[in-house]
Order: C-alpha cells, then sequence, then structure tokens
C-alpha cells in the first residue's frame, strides 16, 4: 500500500474513533484505541518506536519515541491539546526526516470535529 492509500484509511479509522468517544481523553488512550484498529485492519503498528539521531557521526540510540509509524511508510503524532501550535507541525516534520520517512499526520484528537484536527505533513513524498 502507498503512503496516500494508509493515510486514507488512518483518517477514517481517527473519524470513527473521535465520532464515538469524541475529544477530551488522554493521548493514550487515542493511540491505544487507534493502534488495537489499524492492527484489525492488517496493518503493521509500531507504538512509540525510538528512532536514533545521528550527532557528529555518533548515534544516540533514543532521538525522540515516534507514536506510531504504520507500515514503516506514515508517521502518527496524536495530540489531544486545546491548540495545534506551529511547533508541533515542525515537530512531526522533523521525525519524518530522522525516521526518513514522507509522510506524517498531526492527529488532535481534542476538537469538536475531528476533520479539524488533522493535519498531513509530507517529506519528499
Amino acid at each position: 500500500m502507498t503512503e496516500n492509500e494508509l493515510s486514507k484509511i488512518i483518517v477514517d479509522t481517527c473519524y470513527r474513533i473521535h465520532v464515538q468517544l469524541g475529544p477530551g481523553l488522554f493521548e493514550s488512550v487515542y493511540e491505544e484505541i487507534l493502534s488495537y484498529e489499524l492492527t484489525q485492519k492488517g496493518l503493521h503498528v509500531s507504538r512509540q518506536k525510538g528512532i536514533p539521531v545521528i550527532w557528529q557521526d555518533v548515534k544516540m540510540n533514543l532521538g525522540f519515541r515516534a507514536d506510531l509509524i504504520i507500515d514503516n511508510k506514515v508517521l502518527i503524532e496524536i495530540k489531544s491539546v486545546e491548540a495545534i501550535a506551529p511547533v508541533h507541525q515542525k515537530q512531526v516534520l522533523t521525525y519524518l526526516k530522522l525516521a526518513r520517512l514522507k509522510l506524517g499526520l498531526l492527529v488532535n484528537f481534542n476538537e469538536a470535529l475531528i476533520k479539524d484536527g488533522i493535519t498531513r505533513i509530507v517529506h519528499k513524498l
């Protein structure tokens, strides 16, 4: 599956979760449910995957932890915050670069309408 095909499945799944549960839960709850639902669809889901950072030829084993990586192609950063700040989008772009991925989804479940809470971020796609 391509990144775009995976993205459609992920967005649809986020929508279904949000319709049923609504906003206001902890990020960890949405992560757990989204991971479960995507696994049930036959996708490979990595949770809290450590991504190394190379600094001056030294590999730092844990640069950051990705909330979810789907089929080693799409990174998902989950938020449950009042408002997405510009730094959140920059964070996802940096994560994409470090993980050598092309597509990231920044998902803020704390929105009245989930469509307003999903931001697509691309790096060399």
